[in-house]
C-alpha cells in the first residue's frame, strides 16, 4: 500500500500528511517521488480546506524536523492560505506571529502572491525578515 493510500485509509490525518510532505523534500529521488503527492495535497488544502491547511502549518512550524523546509511552507501553503483566505486567517496569523518567534520568522519567507493590500501590510507588520534574502540575521 502506498503512503497516499495509507493516508486516505487512516482518514487523512495531519501528522501523516506532514510526515509524507517532509519525505517529499528528500534528497533521495525515489523517496521524494513516492511522496510528491503530499506536496499536491498540501497545496490543495490551502485552497479548498483552509482549516486543515492551518492545522498543517501549526504542526510543522514548531517541529525542528521541518526547520530546513520552512521557506517552502512559507512560499507555499502559508502564502496560498493568505492569498485565498486572508480575511479569515489574518487575525490568527498575527496572533501566532506575536506569540511564536519561529512562526514570525517563517512568515518572513512569504511572498505577496494574490494577497490584498490590507492582508499584505498586516503580514509585513508581524513578520521577521532577518536571514531572508540577504537581510542580516538578528544577533
Amino acid at each position: 500500500m502506498s503512503a497516499y493510500q495509507q493516508w486516505k485509509k487512516l482518514g487523512k490525518p495531519t501528522d501523516h500528511l506532514m510526515e509524507c510532505w517532509l519525505l517529499s523534500q528528500s534528497n533521495i529521488p525515489t523517496t521524494a517521488d513516492d511522496h510528491v503527492w503530499a506536496e499536491w495535497e498540501l497545496s490543495d488544502l490551502a485552497s479548498n480546506d483552509p482549516e486543515k491547511a492551518w492545522e498543517c502549518i501549526l504542526y510543522a512550524v514548531p517541529d525542528t524536523r521541518f526547520s530546513d523546509h520552512l521557506g517552502l511552507l512559507a512560499a507555499g501553503v502559508i502564502e496560498n492560505l493568505l492569498s485565498y483566505h486572508g480575511p479569515d486567517f489574518i487575525d490568527r496569523v498575527e496572533h501566532q506571529a506575536k506569540v511564536d518567534p519561529k512562526f514570525a520568522w517563517t512568515l518572513g519567507g512569504v511572498w505577496r502572491f494574490q494577497m490584498s493590500d490590507e492582508i499584505w501590510h498586516r503580514v509585513q507588520a508581524v513578520w521577521d525578515r532577518s536571514g531572508w534574502d540577504g537581510i542580516p540575521a538578528k544577533a
